[in-house]
Protein backbone atom coordinates (compact mmCIF):
# COMPACT_ATOMS: atom_id res chain seq x y z
CA UNK A 1 0.00 0.00 0.00
CA UNK A 2 1.25 3.46 -0.87
CA UNK A 3 0.03 6.86 0.24
CA UNK A 4 -0.19 9.02 -2.88
CA UNK A 5 -0.88 12.74 -3.03
CA UNK A 6 -2.83 13.95 -6.06
CA UNK A 7 -2.86 17.74 -6.47
CA UNK A 8 -5.50 19.31 -8.68
CA UNK A 9 -4.46 22.14 -11.00
CA UNK A 10 -6.08 24.64 -8.63
CA UNK A 11 -4.03 23.32 -5.70
CA UNK A 12 -6.52 21.09 -3.87
CA UNK A 13 -4.76 18.02 -2.45
CA UNK A 14 -6.14 14.51 -2.19
CA UNK A 15 -4.06 12.06 -0.13
CA UNK A 16 -5.18 8.47 -0.55
CA UNK A 17 -3.94 4.96 0.14
CA UNK A 18 -3.61 2.94 -3.05
CA UNK A 19 -3.18 -0.83 -2.98
CA UNK A 20 -0.08 -2.42 -4.44
CA UNK A 21 -0.66 -3.78 -7.92
CA UNK A 22 -3.04 -1.02 -8.96
CA UNK A 23 -1.87 1.88 -11.08
CA UNK A 24 -1.70 5.48 -9.95
CA UNK A 25 -4.56 6.10 -12.42
CA UNK A 26 -6.72 3.40 -10.83
CA UNK A 27 -6.05 4.94 -7.43
CA UNK A 28 -7.40 8.27 -8.68
CA UNK A 29 -10.39 6.66 -10.39
CA UNK A 30 -11.30 4.48 -7.41
CA UNK A 31 -11.16 7.45 -5.05
CA UNK A 32 -13.11 9.89 -7.23
CA UNK A 33 -10.22 12.28 -7.71
CA UNK A 34 -10.99 14.87 -10.39
CA UNK A 35 -8.47 15.76 -13.07
CA UNK A 36 -7.55 12.28 -14.28
CA UNK A 37 -10.05 11.23 -16.94
CA UNK A 38 -8.47 7.96 -18.14
CA UNK A 39 -10.62 7.75 -21.27
CA UNK A 40 -8.90 4.58 -22.55
CA UNK A 41 -9.24 2.79 -19.23
CA UNK A 42 -5.51 2.33 -18.73
CA UNK A 43 -4.50 0.90 -22.10
CA UNK A 44 -1.89 3.62 -22.79
CA UNK A 45 -3.93 4.63 -25.83
CA UNK A 46 -4.59 8.27 -24.87
CA UNK A 47 -3.09 10.99 -22.70
CA UNK A 48 -6.03 11.77 -20.42
CA UNK A 49 -4.32 10.46 -17.27
CA UNK A 50 -1.35 12.77 -17.71
CA UNK A 51 0.27 14.23 -14.57
CA UNK A 52 3.44 16.01 -13.57
CA UNK A 53 5.42 13.92 -11.11
CA UNK A 54 6.97 15.91 -8.27
CA UNK A 55 10.63 16.63 -9.03
CA UNK A 56 11.75 14.65 -5.97
CA UNK A 57 10.21 11.52 -7.52
CA UNK A 58 11.34 11.75 -11.15
CA UNK A 59 14.43 9.59 -10.60
CA UNK A 60 12.70 7.18 -8.18
CA UNK A 61 10.01 5.86 -10.51
CA UNK A 62 10.52 3.45 -13.41
CA UNK A 63 11.53 5.00 -16.73
CA UNK A 64 8.99 5.67 -19.48
CA UNK A 65 8.76 3.12 -22.25
CA UNK A 66 8.45 4.07 -25.93
CA UNK A 67 4.65 3.72 -26.00
CA UNK A 68 4.22 6.10 -23.06
CA UNK A 69 6.64 8.57 -24.65
CA UNK A 70 4.56 8.50 -27.84
CA UNK A 71 1.27 9.09 -25.98
CA UNK A 72 2.75 11.98 -23.99
CA UNK A 73 3.22 13.81 -27.30
CA UNK A 74 -0.58 14.24 -27.27
CA UNK A 75 -0.79 15.49 -23.66
CA UNK A 76 -1.57 19.07 -22.68
CA UNK A 77 1.69 20.95 -22.11
CA UNK A 78 3.94 17.92 -21.52
CA UNK A 79 7.14 18.37 -19.56
CA UNK A 80 10.02 16.24 -20.86
CA UNK A 81 11.18 15.41 -17.34
CA UNK A 82 8.07 15.38 -15.14
CA UNK A 83 5.20 14.27 -17.39
CA UNK A 84 3.91 10.74 -16.91
CA UNK A 85 0.79 8.76 -17.72
CA UNK A 86 -0.60 7.46 -14.45
CA UNK A 87 -1.85 4.28 -16.12
CA UNK A 88 1.79 3.31 -16.58
CA UNK A 89 2.81 3.75 -12.95
CA UNK A 90 2.23 0.52 -11.02
CA UNK A 91 1.85 1.05 -7.29
CA UNK A 92 4.35 -0.63 -4.96
CA UNK A 93 5.55 0.14 -1.44
CA UNK A 94 8.33 2.08 -3.15
CA UNK A 95 5.81 4.69 -4.31
CA UNK A 96 4.72 5.52 -0.77
CA UNK A 97 4.70 9.33 -0.57
CA UNK A 98 4.49 9.92 -4.33
CA UNK A 99 3.17 13.36 -5.28
CA UNK A 100 1.59 14.05 -8.67
CA UNK A 101 0.10 17.28 -10.03
CA UNK A 102 -2.65 17.44 -12.61
CA UNK A 103 -2.32 19.68 -15.65
CA UNK A 104 -4.79 22.48 -16.32
CA UNK A 105 -6.75 20.14 -18.58
CA UNK A 106 -6.59 16.71 -20.19
CA UNK A 107 -6.73 16.28 -23.97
Amino acid sequence: MAKITYIEHGGKEHIVDVANGLTVMEGARDNGIPGIEADCGGACACSTCHVYVDAAWVEKIPAKDAMEEDMLDFAYEPDAEKSRLTCQLKVTDGLDGLVVRMPEKQI
